[in-house]
This record gives C-alpha cells, sequence and structure tokens, in this order.
C-alpha cells in the first residue's frame, strides 16, 4: 500500500455565495509517481445553482488543472516536481475552480483509486 493525498476539485459560480458543487479530484502518490485529475462536470446541476455560469469558462479552468497534472507547465518552480506541481494546483484561493482541503489515504493503484473517488465524491448519486 502506498500513501497518497487528494483534493475534491469545486466549482464555484458565486465566489460570495459560497456554494459549490464538485466536479474533479486531483490525485498525488508520490511512491507511484503519480499526478492525475479526472473530471465529472454535470452541467445541469451547474446550471440549476447559477443559471449565468459560464460553462466554456469553467470547462477551460477545469481543463487547465486536467492538462498541468499530464504534462509540465509554466515555470521551472511549477515542474520541480510532482508534490510541488500538486501543492500548487490544491492551493486555496477565490475563484471559478476552488480545490477542497487536502486529504490522504493508502492505495495499491493510484489511477483506479482517482476513479473511485471520481464515483465516490463527484458523480451525482444514483437514485
Amino acid at each position: 500500500m502506498n500513501p497518497f493525498q487528494y483534493a475534491i476539485l469545486r466549482a464555484v459560480p458565486r465566489v460570495d455565495r459560497g456554494e459549490f458543487i464538485n466536479i474533479g479530484v486531483v490525485l498525488h502518490c508520490q511512491a507511484e509517481d503519480y499526478l492525475g485529475a479526472a473530471l465529472a462536470i454535470d452541467e445541469r446541476r451547474l446550471l440549476a445553482l447559477d443559471p449565468h455560469i459560464d460553462l466554456t469558462v469553467l470547462h477551460a479552468a477545469a481543463d487547465a488543472v486536467v492538462r498541468a497534472c499530464a504534462a509540465p507547465v509554466g515555470t521551472a518552480r511549477e515542474n520541480s516536481g510532482l508534490a510541488i506541481r500538486f501543492g500548487m494546483l490544491t492551493a486555496p484561493r477565490s475563484a471559478l475552480i476552488q480545490p477542497s482541503p487536502v486529504h490522504a489515504g493508502m492505495t495499491n493503484d493510484a489511477a483506479a483509486t482517482l476513479a473511485h473517488l471520481i464515483t465516490s465524491y463527484v458523480e451525482p448519486p444514483s437514485r
């Protein structure tokens, strides 16, 4: 078993209201040299929360997180290691996409754990 850290990505259409919908997960597992993000954006739920949300901007911001996990981007400091990149992606911010606090766990397969976290914490509950 290997330790990992993750944060849930939240869409916060109106920061002043503090309301959010979970849209993704960022996961880092140092032992597996893994940094990944996955998204499950439910546009209907977001539009119910804020009918004026710019879904194009939201998708662009969320996709940027996925791309930042997949390949180095930006300055040398941002790319000096997966742990630093994870820290930068999960740093608190007041923006359309906000990370939850960082949580920890144990895994034998980081990619499978990322998929499980998306199902558990992001996708709407089954009825």
